[in-house]
């Protein structure tokens, strides 16, 4: 019940990034949002760092690993997730975002032995990657008029793609490193990458930010560094299927569709979000139900 509720309050947390990104999206642009999201995560992780009193010594023997964790998870994850989201409607990206766990289920079949694609799966991720393809289209018109919604789609999927096989990697290596120093290595590192990037290819500027964005900036930060300690340490759990874990994630387009259309302004409920909901909702529900035992008389 514990691992359940933890894995549900990441998720909440996480469905709230979408409508906190597209309030930040008016003040600076998505790379340099970004960038300053994920550095603040990290800084802010190592008063807990201190007071768990967390062996910096021997977790930074690891720091190969835990830079190319922030290269993938939160410099190609998050840079893509975040451009993509600049594209799309925040509804209708918490709804892409939410077929994550569809991806995880395909990735881990291949990679871990012990969890393995079952026709209960494979129906799952099916039925979802339609409701993704259904969204897309009744949303985005045709390629013509609407290229820029449809890129969006596609930097999307491929955030959920990279973050399947974070993952992944996070549940073959357990207990290698603390996940709180995993996560705040990760966040620190990749937020400077993408802030050094967002300098070359992006048109921004220092200005004057409202509290309005500060509060956003700040709440940003909060989320990652929260959500993902939790859900690393329990990835780290040998008991834990990762394949299983990700399904709580149909919480998170759920929760980033109903805190979107009641925080961003202009968005709003459409019959297309809420097929969306239903149908990607139903696949992971179908993900997550256990095939009944026969009892054998």
């Amino acid at each position: 019940m514990k691992t359940k509720l933890l894995a549900v309050i990441a998720c909440i947390l996480w469905g709230s990034a979408f409508a906190g990104a597209k309030i930040g999206f008016e003040y600076t642009t998505p790379l340099h949002l970004s960038g300053m999201r994920f550095t603040l995560a990290g800084i802010l992780l190592i008063p807990l760092l201190i007071y768990r009193k967390v062996d910096w010594k021997n977790n930074l023997k690891e720091w190969r690993y835990m830079l190319l964790f922030g290269f993938l998870q939160t410099f190609l994850q998050y840079g893509l997730f975040f451009m993509g989201l600049d594209k799309v409607p925040a509804a209708i990206s918490a709804i892409i975002i939410g077929g994550g766990p569809l991806f995880v289920a395909l990735m881990a079949h291949f990679t871990i032995p012990d969890d393995k694609l079952t026709l209960r799966k494979s129906l799952a991720i099916l039925l979802g990657l339609t409701g993704i393809v259904f969204i897309s289209i009744t949303k985005g018109g045709t390629i013509h008029t609407d290229f820029v919604f449809y890129t969006g789609i596609i930097l999307l999927m491929i955030s959920n793609i990279v973050g399947a096989s974070t993952n992944i990697i996070v549940a073959k290596n357990r207990n290698r490193v603390s996940p709180i120093m995993l996560t705040a290595f990760a966040n620190f590192t990749g937020g400077i990458l993408l802030y050094a990037v967002s300098f070359f290819i992006e048109d921004w500027h220092i200005k004057d930010y409202t509290a309005e964005f500060y509060i956003a900036w700040l709440w940003l930060a909060l989320i990652p560094a929260a959500g993902f300690s939790i859900w690393y340490t329990l990835l780290q759990k040998p008991q834990i299927k990762v394949s299983e874990l990700n399904v709580w994630k149909f919480v998170v387009p759920v929760a980033g569709v109903i805190l979107s259309w009641l925080i961003v302004p202009g968005e709003y409920p459409d019959i297309y979000s809420v097929c969306g909901i239903i149908v990607i909702t139903l696949s992971l529900v179908i993900l997550q139900t256990q095939p009944r035992k026969k009892i054998i008389r």
